[in-house]
């Protein structure tokens, strides 16, 4: 079964008609990438159906708006165009002046920072558009327009699974080098479950990102879609600088606390921010899996810290006059 049609019935008020003309309307606004204008789907659906009338693709278009199916986009050029938000992540574009083509990206640091402007202002935000307009590479290079790549939600997931690969990576070499520093074996093998774990998941994520390359092996030569600042080399990779300059146990299970908490918060903060898509679930599968690492490192601390501090509570007793 198409997962569209179960969309769409989430979307009809209880009750609701259904409308064959409106269903094939959505249906093919659906299977389309990119931005369509208004005349655009008109022509698409006049291929299928010569008899169907502009009024009611255009008070489809509004419905699908309205519903929250579509995005109505303005490139300042005179039209508005119209973008499907079915698992299509929010995103802001860079619109080329010379040739109108408009390119997508998303950025949640800046989505956050828009957020925390409006509310040091006291501004109830809706949405937030951004548009960046300039000349793109072609143009400034006179060559002829880059084809389109590929589908917005398989860059997402692409930049999702290269991300959490890359964290997954740095957790492997900061448990890895944590077994060898820490000294209490308990901890030891804590740190060795950790780092064999990292692994396993790591074999798994890249497993999964070869797939994702049999869908379009030019895949990895698109430009990036999903930008985080410092995010790229893995949220892990200061940690395992930061065990140069441990001296005992205790500060290495709080560096890799420090670590899981800030991977689980931010992968599950932005994940939560995402429209369905393949990357929203790569975020909140790693949110989750980054949890459960958080509440086995915590455990461990709070046991080591009894270990060490249980023999002084001893000797204290012992040395108290009888």
């Amino acid at each position: 079964m198409d997962p569209r049609s179960d969309y769409l019935d989430s979307l009809r008020p209880e009750g609701g008609k259904r409308s064959s003309k409106r269903d094939r309307i959505v249906s093919v606004f659906l299977n389309q990438d990119g931005h369509l204008s208004a005349d655009d789907l008109v022509d698409l659906m006049r291929k299928e159906d010569e008899q169907i009338s502009r009024a009611t693709v255009y008070r489809t278009l509004q419905w699908m708006v309205d519903a929250g199916i579509a995005r109505k986009v303005d490139f300042g050029d005179g039209r508005f165009r119209f973008e499907h938000s079915y698992r299509h992540p929010r995103h802001f574009h860079l619109v080329c002046t010379e040739c109108r083509r408009s390119f997508e990206f998303l950025s949640s640091d800046v989505e956050v920072l828009l957020e925390e402007i409006a509310a040091a202002r006291g501004f109830e935000a809706v949405q937030s558009v951004l548009q960046v307009r300039g000349t793109c590479e072609d143009c400034q290079t006179g060559r002829a327009p880059t084809p389109p790549g590929a589908s917005t939600e398989l860059l997402f997931a692409r930049d999702a699974l290269q991300m959490a690969i890359a964290t997954e990576q740095s957790g492997f070499d900061f448990y890895s080098r944590g077994a060898k520093f820490v000294k209490d074996d308990r901890a030891r093998g804590v740190f060795t479950r950790l780092a064999e774990e990292e692994e396993e998941h790591l074999g798994t994520l890249q497993a999964r990102y070869q797939e994702l390359l049999q869908e379009d092996p030019e895949l990895e030569s698109y430009p990036r879609f999903l930008f985080f600042k410092g995010a790229a080399s893995g949220l892990f990779a200061s940690g395992a600088a930061d065990l140069d300059s441990v001296t005992d146990d205790l500060d290495a299970l709080m560096i890799g606390i420090r670590c899981e908490r800030g991977s689980h918060r931010f992968f599950k903060r932005y994940g939560e921010r995402f429209e369905d898509s393949e990357g929203k679930r790569i975020f909140l599968e790693f949110a989750e899996e980054e949890k459960e690492h958080l509440d086995l490192l915590i455990s461990e601390y709070r046991l080591l810290v009894d270990k060490q501090v249980r023999p002084r509570r001893g000797a204290s007793r012992k040395a108290r006059p009888s």
